[in-house]
């Protein structure tokens, strides 16, 4: 094999290499062309010519021209899948051929190498493909129906004439069906590559020791003590038995090629062992050792040419308790259950699962995936989306090795479950402590608050607040709304309640007059019944269970928290656990111990999570509330706008960076030609209103944010952006009209009556200029910085005073292209 490639999963998990044809390639095309059946040949050339392979393999791998393209798909150094192009009579078209080995048929190579071509077509400008096959090719037929481009037929002599336009910028819907149908493709690959880490049939632990209290040793124990039904073995030089095992001495004399190989070995060691278990056909690896530093690409190559997923190193491993699968060091044994967790750290991960186990959720798979070098969240986020078992996705991160698929991810998971997160490394102490453990930058906090507001994701500030969260999501029906009927037997802790709810953007609910009437009837004398309700310390067991069903059945209610301190009158825990309540709810016992505990009702999950504090049975409902009100909005397109010139656009970034290599600022009238190629109006004569700023700015990781906040004088007073990734849908630009320090200046005199601001602004026509600056951001990597100051948003519409454009030379990147990073 000629050259360096790119990696991607076939529909089975196996990895392939992805790259250009190259002359010294031509002796494996000849031979694979050669090898194929009479029926395979005749299928591709429509004939049987003994000279087909010759000529093929002369056409495939000569010199490469802007005409014609050829890739090869390479499977363990073995080439399986020939694709190519050729110029047509027509402008813009060519012509696709395609040719399988026989034994790799229906594994998706022919639809991996067509995602490939189209990728490389669209960068050269075609804008459409033909092909031309015989009627009972019924596999390449399908393949093109598949594909998710529209395709036109026309049946003549025997053979089908095919024709499909390629995706176009970013706005045509042709491009949104397609990457649908490529991140479906994606999804089921990725799954099917994962079964060897998170269903395994069978493990080794490769370093096991015979000394007790070490890593190996801790792992085989666990294994074991777990009662994981698959096949386990042990790989150690002494060649000993342990923990009723049967030792062999080297990856090499592996019975068989194991589907895990959990390495423990010493660092020195791992690029060695991992060569190993690749050429006795390991298919997953754990690396636990840490320190791999330098020979961390080594490592992944290792992994990439034998077809093997990586997870970690420096990790904790990987459990799936429903299995009997503990390939940690963790102590002890942890409860089967419906959320998945992914961790860098691995403490904090032993921790989160402590607190899942004790609360009754339970973990349906657990990774911790260290250092990140190949499974990654995005991989366990997919996994639980298919396994159905998986109802929570909990997530402690500190770097993005693939931002924008995390992102699509995310959102796509987060409709059908909650996704929850820790915000880590928000300090610079705890960025350069995320970089020592996890070898990988931390990514800035506004960026992190982007993203994942962006993708609907509950991000909590600490590990206590996740945990909270995680109880009442993992029981609690999603509130309606955000108001909270608060019901206790202490006034005071009706009080704190009630600044709780306040604080964590909810609003307490005042109760209909019909349920104060209920209620008076039920409560003793001196009771508050308009909400928050003070039950007074006298309320019996039933009285209090029977004020929550009728508070939970108003009408003007989403959710109830119950406050309770213990008396010797009643059993208010009780009270809890029997009302039978159509509406979300949690409770805040003051005399518990634990900071949240579920009560069970009898079922698993069917029970009420109780708080030690109100604060925290408050902020675990706020995130309840704003995830459900992300869901309730979710517009997962990009939306179309007409009229933006996309090729006019890239033309004058060409232009100027042809002039000028190194990049630079972009003269005035070149920076307002090109933000009117976006309709992004540039004029001194805009209309009157509230002075703001807009800014694109390079994020080295995730790619352009937009950042929104005040211009002028009022900058200086209150400061401060709000942000969102590029490219941004409408529900994104209103949240980040929304939380930028703007947002009450331009929601006029209602929104800021002391500012004596005037009307409210087209907060609309805010929005749909951001989403157009977002699709020029996303358009044109090479614009570096933008910056829209000051950005006159008024009644009358909104346009910007000046403009600053700064280009530096980039790739064009396909974000979309299926391969492993």
């Amino acid at each position: 094999m000629a050259g360096a490639g790119t990696y991607a999963l076939l529909t089975d998990g196996s990895t392939v290499e992805i790259r250009p044809a190259a002359e010294q390639d031509a002796q494996a095309v000849r031979a694979m062309h050669a090898q194929m059946s009479p029926d395979n040949l005749y299928l591709r050339f429509f004939s049987l010519s003994q000279r087909s392979a010759d000529r093929e393999a002369q056409r495939v791998t000569r010199p490469p021209d802007a005409y014609h393209a050829a890739l090869l798909a390479w499977l363990g150094g073995r080439l399986v899948g020939v694709a190519s192009y050729e110029p047509t009579s027509v402008i813009g078209t060519a012509e696709v051929a395609f040719a399988v080995s026989d034994d790799m048929h229906h594994r998706g190579i022919a639809t991996l190498l067509l995602e490939h071509l189209v990728s490389l077509a669209r960068r050269r400008g075609l804008t459409a493909f033909a092909a031309t096959t015989l009627l009972e090719n019924n596999a390449m037929l399908r393949v093109f129906s598949d594909a998710g481009l529209p395709v036109r037929r026309k049946i003549a002599d025997g053979a089908v004439e095919l024709t499909f336009p390629l995706p176009g910028d970013d706005g045509d819907q042709v491009l949104a069906g397609y990457l649908e149908s490529v991140a479906s493709r994606e999804s089921r690959a990725d799954v099917a590559s994962l079964r060897s880490v998170l269903a395994p049939e069978s493990v080794a632990v490769i370093g096991a020791s015979r000394r007790p209290r070490t890593v190996g040793r801790a792992i085989l124990h666990n294994l074991v003590a777990s009662g994981f039904a698959g096949r386990v073995y042990a790989v150690n030089p002494q060649g000993q038995a342990m923990e009723g095992i049967v030792c062999v001495p080297a990856a090499a004399d592996l019975p068989e090629p194991v589907d895990l190989a959990v390495l423990t070995v010493p660092v020195a060691a791992v690029n060695e062992v991992a060569q190993a278990c690749g050429r006795r056909g390991v298919r997953a690896l754990v690396v636990i050792t840490s320190g791999v530093g330098a020979e961390g690409a080594d490592l992944l190559a290792i992994c990439r040419q034998h077809g093997m997923r990586l997870l970690g190193p420096n990790c904790l491993g990987v459990l799936v308790p429903s299995r009997g699968l503990n390939a940690t060091f963790a102590a002890g044994q942890f409860r089967p259950g419906v959320a998945g967790l992914v961790v860098q750290s691995g403490g904090v991960g032993i921790a989160v699962l402590e607190h899942l186990s004790r609360l009754g959720i339970g973990v349906s798979s657990f990774a911790s995936v260290g250092d990140k070098y190949d499974v990654s969240s995005n991989d366990l986020l997919t996994w639980w989306e298919q396994d159905e078992v998986t109802r929570m996705a909990v997530l402690y991160v500190e770097s993005f090795g693939s931002p924008r698929k995390f992102a699509r991810t995310a959102r796509r998971v987060g409709r059908q479950m909650p996704v929850l997160t820790v915000i880590g490394a928000r300090s610079p102490a705890g960025q350069r402590a995320a970089a020592s453990v996890t070898a990988a930058a931390a990514t800035p906090l506004v960026t992190q608050e982007a993203l994942y507001g962006q993708a609907g994701i509950i991000a909590t500030r600490s590990l206590g607040e996740l945990i909270e969260a995680a109880a009442l999501l993992s029981c609690q029906p999603l509130p309606g709304g955000r108001r909270v009927a608060i019901v206790s037997n202490a006034g005071s802790a009706g009080v704190l309640a009630a600044d709780a709810c306040a604080d964590s953007g909810l609003a307490v609910a005042r109760l209909g007059e019909a349920t104060q009437s209920g209620l008076r009837g039920l409560l003793p004398a001196g009771a508050a019944v308009a909400g928050p309700v003070d039950t007074t310390p006298g309320v019996t067991t039933e009285a209090f269970r029977a004020c929550l069903e009728q508070v939970a059945a108003d009408e003007g209610v989403d959710a109830v928290l119950a406050v309770a301190v213990p008396t010797a009158l009643s059993d208010l825990r009780a009270a809890i656990t029997a009302a039978r309540l159509a509406k979300p709810a949690a409770a805040a016992l003051l005399e518990q111990a634990e900071s949240v505990r579920l009560l069970s009702r009898g079922q698993p999950l069917d029970a009420v999570p109780a708080y030690a504090y109100p604060e925290g049975a408050a902020r675990a409902l706020g995130h309840a509330v704003r995830y459900q009100a992300w869901r309730g909005r979710q517009d997962t397109q990009i939306p179309e706008q007409g009229g933006h010139e996309v090729a006019a656009a890239r033309g004058l970034t060409a232009a100027y960076l042809d002039q000028h290599p190194g990049g630079g600022w972009l003269p005035g009238p070149q920076a307002a030609e090109l933000a009117a190629c976006y309709q992004i109006p540039v004029t001194d004569r805009g209309p009157a209103g509230v002075e703001v700023l807009a800014r694109l700015m390079p994020e080295p990781v995730f790619g352009p944010l937009v950042m929104l906040g005040l211009g002028g004088t009022a900058a200086d007073v209150l400061g401060g952006y709000a942000a969102r990734l590029a490219p941004m849908t409408g529900a994104d630009a209103d949240d980040l009209i929304a939380e930028s320090p703007a947002a009450p200046l331009l929601r006029g005199p209602a929104g800021a009556a002391s500012a004596g601001t005037g009307p409210p602004a087209d907060t609309a026509a805010l929005a749909g200029l951001l989403v157009r600056l977002s699709r020029l951001a996303d358009d044109l990597p090479e614009v570096a910085e933008l910056e829209l100051s000051p950005l006159i948003a008024g009644p009358e519409g909104v346009s910007a005073a000046a403009i600053r454009v700064r280009l530096s030379p980039a790739d064009r990147p396909d974000p979309f292209l299926r391969r492993l990073r």
